[in-house]
């Protein structure tokens, strides 16, 4: 091995970690539920982390049979509420994972073969 060069067991190592660091967070986001409403909570959507809705809860309070459309925007506004909070908890899971990447830089050389 030349000097200055990186060390590729110390790469392939770092890379098996940072992978199963990578499958241990993206368990704990399937995991995970996290809560989005509207109308001031008369629309409750609770999504996984991954973003797959697990339930839907309308407060009685806000079916008219007149008027759907209301009913249908807030039930798309929590549903929406409750994706960016499973978005913001995946940043959360997953942003020390992206920026370890970046230590590596661009995978001692590899980064050229692989994309």
């Amino acid at each position: 091995m030349q000097p200055g060069q990186p060390n590729m067991q110390q790469i392939l190592q770092q890379a098996q970690k940072m992978q199963q660091q990578l499958v241990t967070a993206q368990e704990e986001l399937a995991d995970a539920e996290v809560t989005g409403t509207a109308g001031g909570g008369l629309v409750t959507a609770v999504v996984s982390g991954a973003g797959e809705l697990k339930s839907l809860e309308i407060d009685p309070k806000v079916v008219d049979p007149d008027d759907t459309e209301t009913l249908a925007d807030l039930v798309v506004a929590a549903v929406r509420d409750a994706n960016r909070a499973a978005q913001e908890l995946a940043a959360q899971k997953m942003g020390p994972l992206a920026g370890g990447m970046g230590g590596m830089g661009d995978f001692g050389g590899l980064g050229g073969l692989l994309g």
